[in-house]
């Protein structure tokens, strides 16, 4: 390297990223992964400026991918849990019990529980709100209940869930980025979703008394039944479920844990259900699918929808997201534009206080501009890792703050992939139910309150106890 890029060089690699997806993805469409490819580009371009070539470029790459496998093998675990557990019959029974909580009195609160439960199960906020939330806002429908309440209520125990399950990408993700256990991060996050969670339920608790008519719940009969045509609920649905706890109470390492779990669930299915046994291993890789289901059974689409998930291709685009953003975080990283900003930034941070505000500040003007949380974990993650093992802070607070100020405000964002989704899912547009999402905004307000009070704000002797693996 000749030289260090300038502040405006280094800065510009941020922003041209930040223009691409702004254009690219909001304007007309184009999936997030290839302009995180012409962001690299242009990193390249400022690296080259330096002196470095691509060989040098090959090996910062490289380097940063590597902190990733780990992660990696989770993640495609996580798709085989689900497929697995879809097959057993684990994830449906959990979706069937959580539906009959459903309370007619209680709707807004029953809603946010429901989808809660749904999507804590299934690891996917999109699922659960495809499923269970579907027919949460149909009812909310014919109780004459406002659908922006509903929808407020529905997608934020959607997020809660995603966020609180160690079967969620995002949740991998921000923790992958981090480097901090995954159950260590989940635990973090309790300190804000939590009291922001019981202060949404005590809105939507009083917003509901007005609505104590009974509920036509025949949306609802119907899926349940659905499910009970399918599998044999019982005991043994709960194996691999139990399996799985044990495991982690034992201290056995996340991934074999992880995989034990499938093998029972393969075998759940298998003889509780009376599925082929070949078709086990077919929903570990693609999913679980209808046509598994021996006996006939006439399937309506919301139970398609809620039965076909899982399987180790459904965990490809956030591979694919992480190598494509990881090449450019490894190009910036490489050509010392991170440096540069970082040495920036350390100027105006003098305290954990300001450093965690910095944090949700940058993950806020990040997840406006692109709209998909993963850009947002991974690049203020890379940017301000360093950071936190300086000020001898533990990096679960780096974790929590990135899910506080991307995953839980994502579904805000009216050109976001989630706003899209759930706007077209549930009929519902961004600004009629911003409101009502009480638990995805105060978990902002929540982390800037505990930076300046030191609340739940963890800190280490050194940073290397901060490097929790992946493992456990």
């Amino acid at each position: 390297m000749k030289r260090m890029p300038t502040l405006l060089e280094s800065i510009s690699t941020i922003v041209v990223m930040m223009l691409l997806v702004i254009v690219g993805f909001v304007v007309f469409g184009i999936p997030v992964q290839p302009l995180l490819i012409l962001s690299a580009a242009y990193a390249s371009v400022i690296a080259w400026r330096v002196g470095l070539r691509w060989k040098d470029l090959e090996e910062g790459i490289t380097q940063r991918l590597s902190t990733a496998m780990p992660t990696i093998y989770i993640i495609l675990c996580v798709g085989i849990v689900v497929g697995t557990w879809m097959y057993s019959g684990t994830v449906p029974a959990l979706i069937y019990y959580g539906l009959k909580l459903l309370n007619p009195s209680y709707f807004l609160v029953s809603a946010f529980l429901i989808s809660a439960i749904t999507s804590m199960a299934t690891g996917t906020a999109w699922g659960s709100a495809s499923t269970a939330g579907i027919a949460l806002i149909a009812i909310a429908h014919q109780l004459h209940i406002d659908a922006g309440m509903a929808a407020g209520a529905i997608i934020a125990g959607a997020v809660f869930g995603d966020k609180l399950s160690p079967l969620s990408d995002t949740t991998n993700l921000a923790a992958m980025v981090t480097n901090v256990n995954i159950f260590a991060h989940i635990k973090a996050m309790l300190w804000t979703t939590i009291p922001a969670s019981i202060i949404g339920m005590i809105v939507w608790f009083f917003a509901g008394l007005n609505h104590k008519s009974s509920a036509d719940k025949s949306q609802i009969n119907a899926l349940l039944r659905q499910l009970e045509n399918v599998y044999h609920i019982n005991f043994s649905v709960w194996i691999p479920a139990i399996i799985i706890i044990a495991c982690l109470l034992f201290r056995f390492s996340t991934v074999p844990a992880m995989l034990v779990s499938c093998v029972a669930a393969i075998f759940v299915g298998a003889l509780n259900h009376g599925f082929n046994f070949t078709d086990g291993f077919k929903a570990a890789f693609d999913g679980f699918k209808p046509d598994m289901i021996v006996h006939q059974v006439n399937l309506n689409d919301k139970a398609t929808t809620l039965l076909e998930q899982g399987g180790m291709m459904s965990m490809t685009q956030v591979i694919v997201t992480i190598f494509c953003g990881y090449a450019f975080a490894g190009i910036v990283e490489k050509s010392g534009c991170l440096t540069v900003m970082l040495n920036t930034i350390k100027d105006k941070v003098t305290s954990p206080g300001t450093l965690i505000l910095v944090t949700v500040i940058s993950g806020l003007i990040m997840v406006l501009a692109a709209g998909v949380a993963s850009v947002v974990i991974i690049v203020v993650g890379m940017l301000l890792y360093d950071m936190y093992d300086e000020m001898k802070l533990s990096r679960t607070n780096l974790s929590r703050t990135l899910e506080d100020s991307g995953t839980m405000i994502i579904p805000l964002i009216p050109w976001g992939t989630s706003g899209i989704y759930y706007t077209q899912q549930l009929g519902v547009n961004v600004y009629s139910y911003f409101i009502w999402t009480v638990p995805c905004y105060l978990c902002v307000i929540f982390a800037i309150f505990y930076a300046f009070t030191g609340w739940s704000v963890k800190k280490v002797k050194s940073p290397d106890t901060t490097h929790y693996t992946q493992h456990g």
